[in-house]
């Protein structure tokens, strides 16, 4: 979808981030999404203001930025709170981790998954009432290969995503997950 970023033509727009007003004549992010009112394929835009979208949409105001033409004041503070929102963004799935806490249940065994203990996380469907959500899924990482191979995953994709995707686990850590998973 094309996000844009425009200077506000009155002052009825609603920042979707904080739900305060965006005054007339200050720049303003658009995020692009379906119309659910219109016709099939029809779009609309919810207005941010420009530091609410560096730190909930950085990537998309990223883009937005880099084919918008005019002055953008205080550039260089967006940058900076883009760059913080994208440092402090989870890794894309899978990747493991330790479990902060003793919460997690294990999808595949059911057991507690214990405060410390390596994890895979894994995205997942998640229904909730007459609605289905995307969401992270917890695994043992002895676990794991037998349960994204159940649904449909190979063992060869998982180990290649984790390499791929985990942050912060030391060299060491990596070896203990490997050798479980």
């Amino acid at each position: 979808m094309a996000h844009m970023i425009e200077i506000a033509k009155s002052g009825r727009a609603t920042c979707r981030t904080c739900r305060q007003a965006i005054p007339k004549g200050e720049l303003r992010f658009g995020e692009e999404v379906p119309n659910q009112f219109g016709e099939p394929g029809d779009t609309s835009f919810r207005w941010h203001h420009m530091k609410c979208a560096a730190t909930k949409h950085s990537a998309e105001l990223a883009g937005a930025l880099a084919t918008f033409e005019g002055d953008v004041p205080d550039r260089a503070e967006l940058d900076k709170l883009m760059a913080e929102a994208e440092a402090n963004k989870p890794p894309p799935f899978p990747y493991a981790d330790r479990a902060p806490t003793g919460r997690a249940t294990c999808q595949a065994c059911g057991e507690k998954i214990a405060k410390a203990a390596l994890r895979v996380a894994f995205e997942r469907d998640i229904e909730r009432g007459m609605t289905v959500t995307k969401g992270a899924g917890y695994l043992h990482p002895a676990c794991a290969a037998g349960y994204i191979e159940a649904q449909g995953g190979t063992h060869a994709a998982l180990t290649e995503g984790l390499r791929a995707n985990t942050r912060s686990l030391t060299d060491a850590d990596l070896d203990e997950l490997f050798a479980q998973v």
